[in-house]
């Protein structure tokens, strides 16, 4: 999902991952990262944009208050959840130092729709995430298929990088609709 968003490589790279004690710094000293969106409604009640089908403060809201996604799937769910919610800082926060842009614009990111986890594993301290993620895309639906691979360092897990294919959806009538909402194209958003 990293090659949708707008990244500057013109500032040097930090060489450490982001700490907890850090994230004070990268979301501003007096605000926390519920503070710095008051563009999102509140989410307490909310099912989570991830489309794990619990509510949001029960899903992603812990990992974007800085606590650590406890494998690479929750983190994966979360940064999509950010990428709906346009957070570029937690993805920054949780972007490896390695391969971490210094800047990260989420202007004219697509309406991101559906979250789809097709595999995911995890070995020691790398894991990796294959998931599909659905965007509308003018009258009609893209998706962005990524093998995302993820390091777990000091406790934590970051996303390193991921390998993308991109393409067009053309649900027919009687297919699931690509929102996920569980219902029939012909009867949701055709």
């Amino acid at each position: 999902m990293a090659r949708l968003a707008r990244t500057s490589c013109a500032t040097e790279r930090s060489n450490k991952p982001f700490h907890p004690s850090e994230l004070d710094t990268l979301w501003g000293s007096t605000a926390k990262p519920e503070q710095t969106h008051e563009m999102i409604p509140e989410q307490s009640n909310t099912l989570c944009p991830c489309g794990s089908g619990k509510t949001y403060e029960q899903c992603c809201g812990p990992w974007h208050r800085g606590e650590p996604a406890p494998s690479p799937e929750t983190l994966m769910r979360s940064r999509y959840t950010a990428f709906v919610q346009g957070r570029a800082d937690y993805l920054l926060a949780t972007w490896h130092p390695d391969t971490r842009p210094p800047e990260l614009g989420l202007e004219g990111s697509p309406d991101w729709v559906n979250l789809q986890i097709l595999e995911s594993t995890e070995q020691g301290s790398r894991g990796r995430v294959h998931f599909r993620a659905v965007y509308r895309a003018g009258d009609g639906w893209g998706y962005l298929e990524e093998n995302s691979d993820f390091v777990r360092e000091d406790g934590r897990w970051y996303y390193l990088s991921g390998q993308t294919e991109e393409g067009q959806l053309k649900p027919g009538r009687n297919e699931a609709c690509p929102c996920g909402s569980g219902k029939k194209f012909k009867a949701c958003c055709r």
